[in-house]
This record gives C-alpha cells, structure tokens and sequence, in this order.
C-alpha cells in the first residue's frame, strides 16, 4: 500500500532550494521563525556530498528544523522520515527526527512522541543517515506512534553542545506502509488506527475504526491483549492473533463468520467463547443459529445464560444452538447444593411456602422435599425481604409447618436466571455430565422451549429440569438420554431424564436408558409420541417403577406409538393442595393407543398402567386404552393394570367412558377388557343366574352393566322345553359389585356370551 501512489497523497517536502521561508527553525507551525531569517542557517547550493542543503550554525541547545508544511496523518499509512548530515567544525551534536502532532483547526495533540531514535555525529565530513518510522499503530518498527493526530511538521532536531556547524541534505519523507502490511488489498490492522493491544488501554474505538476502513478487506488483529470497554461490532471479517478481554455486560458481535470458532479465535477460552457468542446470537438480528463447529466445550462451571448478557432479563426471538459437546470437568462448582429450612404451607395459597427460615440461603431452581411434597416441585422464585418461596406446584399434604430439604443440582446450560425465556432451540448438541454435572434447567416462565437430535449423557441428578412453567409447549424430538446408573438397581436410582410443569409439551421419538423415571409431567396437553424407555435393571424379580409419572388427574394427554419398557405409567393427582374429589375434573383425558410395553424377569404383581389417588372420591371419567401389545418376558405377571390404594381407592360407582379394549397381551395371567365379553354356562335351572367377571374388568372394576346377552345354544327348562323368553339383568352385584344377575321368568339352564360394562356413558 502506498498512499502517495494510490491517493496522489503528497509526503515528499519541498528542497532547501525551493527556499528556506517553508523551513521553520521553531516547530513548523505558521507564525514560527523560518531559517529565511533567523540567520542561524544558510542554503548551500553545492557540496561534495550533497547537491544542496542546509547549514546550520547551532546557537541553542536544541536547533530544530521542521517543515512548514502539513504532512497527513492517515491510519494504515506509515511514513519514514530521513535525514542525511554531516558535522563541519565544532562540538558534534546528536541528531534525530522530530515531529510536532496537530490536529485539524490547529490545536496540538497532546500526549504523543515528538522525536525519534538519536544519533551521536563522532567526526567532520562523515554523512549519516537518521530516520524515524511514524504511524498511528503500536507496531514493531514505529518510532513514533502517532495515534489521534490529523497532520505533523516534520524534520530533525540537534541536541547536545552549542556552536557547531552541521550540514543536512534534503528531508525526504516517504510512505512505507507495505513494510506492515501482510496482504497489500486485503488487510486491515487495528494497531493502525491505534489499538494499544496491552491489556489495559481501551481498544473499542480503533476496532470500530478499522472496521469502518476495511471495507470488505479483513480486519487483523495481532498478537496481543485487547481490552473493551464498550460494545464493538465488526461489520467484516476478523482475522485474530491477539486475545479480546470484554466484561459481560459489554457485546462483541461478529457480523461475518459467526460461529463458535471464530469467537474462540477471539477470546482464546473456551467458556467465554461460549457465552459471548451466545450474547452476541440474542443481540442481533441477523444470526438466528450459533455453530459450535462441532467442538467440545469444557466446563469450568455451569454456565449461567442470563449472565451472559446481565441486561437482558427476558428473550423470546427464536434462536438457535447446534452442533456441539457440552462436559463439565472435575471441580468443587458442580457440588449440589442442600439446605434444610423450616417453613409453613397453607392450601389456601398453594404455590407458596411462608416464614422460611434462613431463606436467603435457598437457591431458585431447588428441588422441594419434604412430608406431603410431591415429586419434582421446584422453588420458582424467592423473596428474601417476606421469607417467602413461591413452588411450581402445589403440595398435597403439607399443612403447617415443617422441616423442608432443599436440593440445587448444578446443570451445565443454567437458563434459570431469565425471568422469561421463550422460543429457544437446542439441535444436534451432546451434553456429556460424566455423573458430574446434570443438563439443562429452564427458565421459571416461557415457551416452545425445544430440543431436538441431542444426546444428553449421563447427567448426574436430571437431563432437562424446568422449575417452573419455562416448558409451556416444550418440545424434545429425536434425542436420546442414557443415565449414569445404568449398573444401579431401579431401587437405588435417583436421575430422573425430565419433567414438565406446564402445558401442551410434546415429547417424540426420544430413547432414553435406565433413569429412575424418564419423565414426570404436572401439565396438560401432551403429545407422548414414537418414544422408546427402558428403566429395568439386571436383577431378578426386580422392582419397577413409573418411567412416566402424570401428576394431574385429568391430562388431556395422548400416548401413542411408544415402546414402554420395564417400567409403568403412574397416574396420579400429587401437585394438587386439595387431593381429595371435589368438583374438579377427576381421572381422565387420557388416551393410550398403540404401544408396546414389554417386562421381564419381574415379580408377578408388577403392572404397566398404575392409577394412584391421592385423595378419596376420585373415579375414571373418559380414560382409553386401546390397540396396545402387553408382554412379559420370563415369567407371568399378573395383570397389566392396578389402582395404587396407598392413600385411597376410585369410586368404581361414578366410572364412566372408559374404553379398555382391543389390546394384545402375551404371559399376563389375567388380560382385562372394558367392555369384556364373558360366557356363563348354567347347569341347574334357576330363575337367576349369578354371573362373575371375577378379575376380567380393568383394575378390578365393579360390573355395572350388562349391554347384550346372546344364548350359545338353546335355554331349556328342567323338563328339556325351550324357553325363547328375553331375560333382564342387573349389575353391582355381590359383595364385591363384580357380579351381574340375568333374571328369567322361570327356572331355566343353558349357555349365553354376554358383553359387562363397568362405566356408564357420559
């Protein structure tokens, strides 16, 4: 690059020749004394070494010559300034480039170089060369770093003893900007337009100029440590040698070739790669997906997201995070935090546990335990000033106060900072917690939280918690989640892969290994789709629990197309304050249609479908299980469905649109049907015949009704006669209301097929 070339930008001074009224004896600014008429310098017009030049008689302790004319300052643009001098008789003094730094109008810029390197004259009649390098960047081989000034006067200045004579040649000044430039069209170095690189002097404003001049060109930033103060945004490419140090509140966003790689080329750490990166994805438009090239991140710490940017409190603009590895190394961050706090529920505000003890000490995001607390309630939100923590459900049986535990797992992607996040995408991302680290924690509110094509990995407690109702319209699709208990017992497992709080979630072609549960969900509106879970373990008449837990008793909730295996679907109604029926919806809105459930090497009283009230009253109101295939392998079970009477029994009396019909089962000692066909044969004539359905009804049910009767063969009475009379039966019969009565108008015998119902329609 040569500007004089490139612009017609004029460096070169005029010669002494040209007259000596434009060479000042001062600094060079208009108004000074020129060697016209100072009468310390004369021109000599010829000389054995010089073809003109300037002799001076040095009468001060430092005699300057500077000339009068503006020399531009450009950024990019390097100038060597060159003197050759011999001494004539007297002292020798030292001789050395010198400059003086305005700025446009006239003012001066204070605070920079105004001489370059010196040079000591040792003998008559020997020329010697001086030069010096100004420019505006901080760069090896710049004598004077001019950064902030528009124009300079330049020229020599001798120091050092008085009364010597010395001759100058004439000044040249020349633009050796190609000396510092690497790629003469395509580079763009910050040190140009002042970039300091030491850590400590903020570099935002020459980046942001560099940025402006490249134009397309790249902009380099050399070895170094670039402190910024302030926003920066780089409009053009950016090559990085050197390391950018920025505060978190401050963004550094990278318009072209954003990715994970290029932020790493930036920061030199992996973790603040990240979560610049990150900022920078929430802080403009024009990126709506963050590459992580593929790269593991390790993980000093979890990472909190809204930290990230601490302005930001809420986001809810689709963004995108993909193709990464996330693992946590070995360090005392991921400990889980407990804490054991008093504090005091009422039911009458269900979603808030009051006079908590010490409740500055209890984290948002801590799971609840205690007595009458059900399954995966998290503290949502905390305020210290009341001693107040408000829950993301309510406890069913917690009246009073008591000794609560708090438990805070430590989760590489921590959202729960945000006070609302929404719209966010994580896809193609292996999050690897080793039994170190757990996932993924939500925010306490926001939606269509989505995760797709993920691996999470041997998460330590839970592969993707929400603690509150961040997951309204979650969405998991084709991931996979594998515990880190895969040798435990079920008994002994405590990971859970997720759960949900909110509604509408949608949960699909997922695979998940060996987890306590594999999901619970407390909300409404579920899709459970194309999954695959297997919770078994490798005991014999090993114990199962529920690989999905329902905490709400009417879901509104369809399962269909999965693979449940070793494990159970438990219903219950535990996030209610209130478990007792009253005039709420009671257990229904479920539908299970097209799955596989498979068990082996279980006890017989295992089940694959388990209701649990948690309060008395409660009935099925329009629950369908159809079109399922029932399997136990080595060994017989039972039956494939039970009522978990812990804390109270269905009212079988109020059961109404249950569908059970249609399914397949394999070693199941009892295969159960709503409605069920059953057949009766009487051998002694009598005018009612007591009909069983002993344990044909799911769960046990009462046989209400009674919907057709067809004889299988003729009804005779005692003396052979046919009788073609219709009969009329009752249900709720027997001392356990499972028995029906088919009433005749007089003693009869014979078979008949007949179809019990034990729900009435709606």
């Amino acid at each position: 690059m040569n500007k004089a070339i490139t612009d017609g930008i004029v460096f070169q001074p005029l010669p002494f020749s040209a007259g000596l009224g434009i060479w000042s004896s001062g600094d060079g600014t208009p108004g000074s004394d020129t060697y016209a008429i100072s009468g310390s310098g004369v021109y000599v017009a010829a000389d054995a070494d010089f073809a003109g030049c300037l002799e001076v008689l040095k009468v001060d302790p430092t005699a300057r010559v500077r000339y009068m004319g503006e020399t531009p300052i450009l950024p990019g643009c390097y100038l060597r300034v060159t003197a050759r001098v011999k001494a004539i008789s007297g002292p020798f003094p030292a001789v050395r480039v010198s400059g003086w730094a305005g700025l446009a109008g006239g003012a001066p810029a204070s605070g920079l170089p105004a001489f370059g390197p010196a040079t000591q004259l040792t003998s008559y009649g020997q020329v010697v060369e001086v030069s010096a390098i100004i420019g505006t960047g901080n760069r090896t081989g710049v004598d004077m770093v001019w950064n902030g000034a528009d124009y300079g006067h330049f020229g020599v200045d001798l120091t050092g003893p008085t009364g010597g004579v010395i001759r100058i040649d004439d000044i040249t000044i020349e633009d050796v900007s190609s000396v510092f430039t690497r790629d003469l069209l395509a580079i763009v170095d910050v040190r140009d337009f002042g970039a300091m690189g030491d850590g400590v002097t903020d570099d935002s404003a020459a980046f942001e100029a560099a940025d402006a001049a490249a134009d397309g060109r790249t902009v380099v930033v050399p070895a170094g440590s670039y402190l910024l103060q302030s926003n920066v945004t780089m409009e053009n490419h950016v090559k990085f040698e050197g390391r950018i140090v920025q505060a978190a509140e401050h963004r550094f966003i990278l318009q072209r070739g954003y990715d994970f790689d290029a932020y790493l080329d930036a920061f030199k750490d992996e973790e603040t790669a990240f979560k610049k990166a990150y900022q920078a994805l929430i802080n403009f438009a024009d990126h709506e997906s963050l590459d992580l090239c593929g790269r593991r991140i390790l993980l000093t710490e979890p990472v909190d997201m809204q930290a990230c940017d601490p302005t930001r409190t809420r986001f809810e603009t689709r963004r995108v995070v993909r193709n990464g590895h996330f693992e946590p190394n070995d360090s005392a961050a991921w400990d889980t935090e407990l804490v054991t706090s008093q504090a005091t529920y009422s039911a009458s505000d269900d979603l808030v546990l009051t006079d908590v003890v010490n409740v500055e000490n209890i984290p948002m995001g801590a799971l609840v335990e205690g007595n009458g607390v059900g399954r995966e309630i998290y503290v949502t939100s905390v305020d210290v000033d009341a001693q107040t923590l408000q829950l993301s459900a309510p406890l069913y049986d917690a009246e009073g106060s008591q000794v609560f535990t708090f438990t805070r797992f430590k989760y590489m992607l921590d959202f729960s900072g945000y006070e609302k996040f929404s719209r966010f995408n994580l896809d193609d991302i292996e999050f690897q917690g080793r039994g170190v680290a757990s996932g993924i924690i939500l925010a306490p509110a926001g939606s269509t939280f989505h995760v797709r094509d993920c691996f999470i990995t041997k998460p330590k407690d839970r592969g993707i918690t929400s603690p509150g109702n961040g997951c309204q319209g979650m969405m998991i699709d084709r991931c996979q989640f594998v515990s880190n208990e895969q040798s435990l017992p079920v008994t002994d497992r405590v990971s859970i892969a997720f759960n949900a709080n909110a509604n509408d979630v949608k949960i699909r072609n997922n695979r998940a290994s060996r987890f306590k549960h594999y999901c619970i969900l407390s909300g409404t509106g579920s899709l459970i789709a194309g999954n695959h879970w297997f919770n078994g373990d490798n005991e014999t008449l090993g114990v199962r629990k529920g690989g999905i837990i329902l905490t709400t008793p009417n879901p509104k909730t369809i399962f269909t197309g999965n693979y449940c295996d070793n494990n159970f679907i438990e219903w219950t109604n535990e996030h209610s304050s209130d478990p007792a029926f009253d005039s709420q919806f009671s257990f229904g809105g479920l539908t299970i249609t097209g799955n596989i459930f498979t068990i082996n090497d279980v006890a017989p009283w295992s089940r694959f479908i388990v209701i649990k009230p948690y309060g008395p009253g409660h009935f099925i109101n329009g629950f369908a299980v159809q079109g399922n295939v029932f399997r136990s392998l080595n060994g017989k079970i039972d039956r494939v469905e039970q009522v978990d009477t812990t804390f109270a029994e269905l009212d079988f009396s109020r059961t109404r649109g249950f569908e059970f019909y249609g399914n397949t089962f394999s070693n199941v000692s009892e295969p159960a049907s709503n409605p069920v066909i059953l057949e009766h044969e009487q051998e002694t004539a009598a005018v009612t015949w007591v009909m069983d359905t002993t344990v044909s009804l799911p769960f046990l049910g009462h046989a209400r009704f009674v919907d057709n009767v067809m004889p299988d063969g003729p009804i005779t009475n005692n003396s052979g006669t046919r009788i073609h009379e219709l009969p009329w039966a009752e249900g709720d019969k027997g001392s356990d209301q499972r028995s029906v009565h088919l009433n005749w108008g007089s003693a009869v015998k014979g078979r008949v097929r007949y179809q019990v119902r034990m729900d009435d329609t709606y």
